[in-house]
C-alpha cells in the first residue's frame, strides 16, 4: 500500500505555490508515494481587498486548478508538509485558524504519529526565515505529528553567505521585499528535497505502525 503525502499550503502572491510543487515532486521521486496537494482559502476580506492587485490575480489564476484543504484532507494523509509564508515573522491567519479548526483531531489523537515538516518565504533574509518555521513547529507538536527538518548533510546550499532561503528547520525562498523574485533553483532543490525527506519518514513510520 502506498504511503500518502499531503502538501497543504497557503500562498497570496504564489512564492510558496511554486515551491509546494517542487516539495510535491521530492515525494513522488521515493517509491510507493502517493502526493496530493491542497491549498488553505482565502479569506473572503482579504480577497475583496487584494483582488485589485494584478501579482495577487495572477497568482490566484496560477493556483485555481488546486482544491482547498479540508480536514479530511489531513486524516488521509500519512505525511503532512505544510507551505508557510510568512507575516511579521510567523504564519499568516490564514493557516492559523485552519490549524484551530482542526481542534477536533487534536482532541482525538487523529494526526499523531505523523511525519510533517514546514517550508516558508520571506520578503528578506532577515524577515522571519528561522522564526517561522520555528514558531510553526509549536502547533504540530501539540498535534502530536513527528517533526522533520532538513540538515546541513543533505542540503549542502545552506551553506552559504549569499541571501538564500533555507534552514535547518524548513526549506525556504527569499521573495523580495516587494515579492520580485521568483524562487531561486537551489530553494527549489532544497523544496524537492524536503519532500523526499517526509515521504521516506513517513514510510517508514508507516511499516512500524506507529
Amino acid at each position: 500500500m502506498s504511503t500518502k503525502i499531503l502538501v497543504i499550503y497557503y500562498s497570496a502572491y504564489g512564492h510558496i505555490y511554486q515551491m509546494a510543487q517542487s516539495v510535491a515532486q521530492g515525494a513522488k521521486n521515493e517509491s510507493d508515494i502517493e502526493v496530493k496537494i491542497v491549498k488553505v482559502p482565502e479569506f473572503d476580506v482579504a480577497r475583496k481587498f487584494l483582488s485589485t492587485q494584478e501579482p495577487y490575480v495572477k497568482a490566484q489564476e496560477a493556483q485555481k486548478e488546486i482544491p482547498d484543504a479540508t480536514q479530511e484532507d489531513l486524516l488521509w494523509a500519512d505525511g503532512i508538509i505544510w507551505g508557510v509564508p510568512t507575516r511579521f515573522g510567523m504564519m499568516p491567519a490564514q493557516m492559523k485558524q485552519f490549524l484551530d479548526a482542526a481542534g477536533g483531531l487534536w482532541a482525538t489523537g487523529k494526526l499523531e504519529g505523523k511525519a510533517t515538516g514546514v517550508f516558508v518565504s520571506t520578503g528578506s533574509v532577515h524577515g522571519g526565515q528561522e522564526t517561522t518555521a520555528i514558531t510553526t513547529i509549536i502547533p504540530l507538536l501539540h498535534f502530536g505529528m513527528i517533526y522533520v527538518g532538513l540538515p546541513y548533510g543533505e542540503n549542502p546550499e545552506q551553506m552559504t553567505a549569499e541571501g538564500i532561503g533555507g534552514s535547518p528547520y524548513s526549506a525556504a525562498t527569499v521573495v523580495g521585499p516587494n515579492g520580485e523574485l521568483n524562487p531561486d533553483q537551489r530553494e527549489l532543490t532544497m523544496a524537492s528535497r524536503l519532500g523526499a525527506r517526509v515521504a521516506k519518514v513517513a514510510k517508514a513510520l508507516k511499516s512500524t505502525n506507529l
